[in-house]
């Protein structure tokens, strides 16, 4: 991938990912409009800086969100402008980065979906979920949450799906060399401002 590419991916997908944290957070949905916009420009940038070769990088990494995400969504770990979301951003990252974003992004949800819980029900309903869970261990049988239960609470999934792409990004070896010229870059500009 080129460095202009590249550059062009990664300040889309984490503007992407901003607005969706935003409105995951704030309102607890992610918008269509945002979604679909994200899938567009992955397919556009992808296409534009390597032709059929990115057009097919972009329907890959859309292909492989969708076979992953779809049984999440169905049984009702994921919400719909999540999974949508994930799959725009695969036609941005494409599937190796992608595959490592939702690795991490489970990682990194198992915590923030904690964090977020208790600070809703407070401690008192993150121990009554726990005991549920353990009700539910012994005899074998699925109890449902009552109130005041941290496993009632709508968890927004943004922030886990937003810390996960950004260790993905952090820890590809393509990013090393975005970050080198970038940082070229710099230097030739204030060595020029400098000789003004």
């Amino acid at each position: 991938m080129t460095e202009y590419a590249l550059l062009t991916s990664v300040v889309i997908t984490l503007f992407s990912l901003s607005v969706a944290l935003y409105f995951d957070l704030r309102y607890q949905r992610i918008p269509n409009l945002l979604c679909l916009l994200t899938f567009l420009l992955g397919i556009t940038v992808n296409s534009y800086f390597h032709s059929w070769d990115g057009l097919l990088e972009a329907l890959s990494g859309a292909g492989l969100a969708t076979l992953l995400l779809i049984p999440a969504y169905y049984f009702k770990i994921l919400g719909a402008g999540d999974v949508k979301l994930i799959i725009g951003i695969g036609t941005l990252a494409g599937p190796l980065v992608l595959t490592w974003s939702i690795a991490y992004g489970v990682i990194f949800g198992a915590f923030t979906s904690i964090l977020i819980a208790t600070k809703a029900v407070g401690w008192r309903g993150l121990k009554m979920m726990i005991y549920r869970y353990i009700d539910c261990l012994y005899l074998r049988t699925y109890f449902k949450p009552e109130k005041g239960d941290a496993g009632r609470v709508n968890v927004p999934y943004a922030p886990a799906l937003m810390l996960g792409w950004m260790l993905a990004t952090y820890v590809n070896h393509d990013i090393d060399d975005l970050m080198w010229t970038i940082e070229v870059i710099i230097n030739e500009i204030s060595t020029s401002l400098n000789l003004i």
